[in-house]
């Protein structure tokens, strides 16, 4: 995908004479500016005037449709508010570029690319829907229609199944005999047994948290173990389960654990990204929330729900956790149960929170007489009426879901007074396996509902490998409930995905799942605030492509219709950046084609 830059221009001149016409016309860039107006606003009448001598009769409105949109980004793109907000203004590289004033090589390839595809969707090329044709069953009545239909229906399965069958769930039996080596192989090492190794309290005590003793039991990458050692020089804290540990692929072939070893494994970007933010004295706190905590271990961003964080580690940490500022070694974790009962005094306080989410860290780490503890005091609270517990001990530890913890969690589900609830936290099918299968019917057997948070990373971000993830957690007792975008801190730049990769999708691949399998929202984390759902266009839009290629989005909290709540702009990562990722990966990046026209 390293296009030449040079033809990238003619190529982009060739998608809209008229652009270019205006640009090396225009004495001044105002005038340009105007001019260009002037032009989109004459595409866009002509669009839909039926009485238009340019009338696009023989056009479909598909691509009608998408030209509007392409208009409705460009204008927003060169309005001179949004200059001003963004600090760049992409209309004055075009201009410069068409007066020759700037050479090729000052232009990004990702910059020139999305105005390409802008181009070509305003002027009704985008190509989307040139090899389609109107449906048979379209013409159709009758049986002859039905039959007609039920071939383009298996169609669109097969697409997705065949999709599907590039990756690997951990329930699948090569995947399980493998990872019973692993164990084997792991408890050797340790010398030890079945029975310790289905203790959560060996396996806590087991944690493993330096290089020498991962290098010992699977194979490293020069990247994951450049990494380690600046996590290690720099106190920057991972750590991580035996039982975790056992279902990497141990001589890291690549064939199915990329997600798996992404999530525990700082890489040597992260590491440096971190501790130039830590070191310049950025602030970590990316959700602000320092700023929704009106006492210490609480967190509300929503008027009848608040986070409670009692504990301030989990059995390992996730590279991209939002709050790796405050995550500790698990040795270094404590409960405060004074911090905690005047938290939930504050709880008792206020009449109108009737659901509160204990999350932290991961509360599961917990004891359970601490834990016991803690839903006794919460319970007792009149007006809660839902209890959420946000733990990735599931996915992490499942040794912990035990008998006495299900018998605590059952003293305080009540059904028509209380609910209990777990929301956890799968990224990949290949962390669903035969011992966290066994561990969600323990918590289903007593009525309890689990879902799932998934956080859409790179690494989970290929064609259907979601769709997967949906399938078996569903066929697994989970409820698919949020598609998260990766937050937009520095240090996780290796995770992020393009805003609209999320788009592409949820429309292009979810779509074709069962309802109740595809219940999860795309939301974006809007910090201070809380989610924005990225399936509303009205709730954010682009407004600026920047040097390299990055877009800037402008998104309007879910508050701005009851308060005159300030919009919080964001800074995408470049679609051509992560699509000649994709294409180093040995993906067939043609598949993605659509994925400049979402917005």
């Amino acid at each position: 995908m390293e296009y030449d830059k040079t033809k990238l221009i003619e190529t982009l001149w060739e998608c809209d004479p008229e652009i270019h016409n205006i640009l090396i016309s225009s004495d001044t860039l105002q005038d340009a500016r105007n001019r260009l107006f002037d032009h989109l606003n004459d595409i866009e009448r002509h669009l839909y005037n039926i009485y238009s001598d340019k009338y696009f009769k023989d056009l479909n409105l598909l691509e009608k449709n998408n030209a509007k949109e392409c208009i409705r980004v460009f204008k927003n793109i060169i309005r001179t508010e949004n200059e001003t907000i963004s600090n760049f203004s992409a209309l004055q590289s075009l201009y410069s570029v068409g007066k020759g004033d700037i050479e090729p090589e000052d232009l990004t390839r990702g910059f020139l690319l999305e105005f390409i595809f802008l181009f070509k969707g305003i002027n009704t090329n985008s190509g989307q829907y040139a090899e389609m044709d109107v449906p048979l069953f379209l013409k159709m009545i009758g049986m002859d229609a039905a039959k007609e239909r039920m071939k383009s229906l298996d169609d669109y399965a097969m697409n997705m199944e065949n999709g599907m069958r590039r990756y690997k769930t951990g329930l699948d039996k090569e995947l399980i005999k493998e990872r019973l080596d692993n164990k084997r192989f792991i408890l050797d090492l340790f010398d030890a047994g079945e029975e310790e190794w289905q203790d959560y309290k060996w396996q806590l005590s087991n944690i493993i948290k330096d290089i020498d003793s991962i290098k010992s039991m699977v194979r490293l990458s020069p990247d994951e173990l450049k990494g380690l050692e600046l996590a290690m020089k720099n106190k920057i804290p991972f750590q991580i389960t035996p039982y975790y540990l056992s279902l990497f692929d141990r001589e890291n072939s690549g064939r199915y654990d990329h997600a798996i070893r992404a999530q525990v494994l700082p890489g040597e970007n992260y590491c440096l990204n971190y501790i130039q933010s830590k070191n310049s004295g950025t602030d970590l706190d990316f959700m602000d929330e320092k700023s929704t905590s009106p006492v210490r271990g609480i967190t509300r961003r929503y008027p009848q729900i608040l986070i409670l964080k009692p504990f301030d580690s989990c059995p390992q940490i996730c590279v991209y956790c939002q709050r790796n500022w405050e995550i500790t070694d698990i040795k270094d974790a404590i409960f405060s149960k004074d911090t905690m009962t005047n938290a939930l005094q504050w709880i008792k306080d206020n009449p109108h929170i009737s659901e509160v989410l204990i999350t932290g860290g991961d509360p599961l780490t917990m004891n359970d007489v601490s834990l016991n503890w803690m839903l006794s005091e919460i319970s007792g609270i009149e007006q809660v009426e839902r209890i959420r517990i946000g733990t990735r001990i599931m996915v992490t530890m499942p040794q912990r879901i035990t008998d006495d913890l299900m018998e605590i969690f059952d003293k305080y589900h009540e059904l028509g007074t209380r609910e209990l609830s777990i929301v956890t936290h799968f990224e990949h099918p290949t962390e669903l396996t035969p011992d966290s299968l066994e561990a969600n019917k323990k918590i289903k057997r007593l009525g309890i509902n689990l879902y799932n948070q998934q956080v859409f990373t790179y690494y989970n971000s290929r064609k259907y490998e979601s769709c997967l993830l949906r399938k078996t957690l569903k066929r697994s007792g989970i409820d698919p409930y949020y598609t998260f975008n990766t937050k937009g801190k520095d240090e996780t730049i290796d995770y992020r995905v393009p805003i609209a990769r999320i788009e592409q999708e949820r429309k292009e691949e979810a779509r074709f799942l069962p309802g109740l399998v595809r219940t999860d929202e795309a939301v974006f984390n809007v910090p201070r605030l809380g989610k924005s759902h990225l399936r509303a266009w009205q709730d954010h839009e682009v407004i600026m492509v920047l040097q390299d290629g990055k877009r800037i989005y402008r998104f309007y909290p879910w508050e701005s219709k009851y308060a005159l709540v300030e919009p919080y702009n964001y800074t995408d990562v470049p679609i051509y950046d992560y699509l000649k990722r994709l294409d180093d990966d040995g993906e067939d990046v043609e598949e993605y084609s659509s994925i400049w026209y979402y917005f």
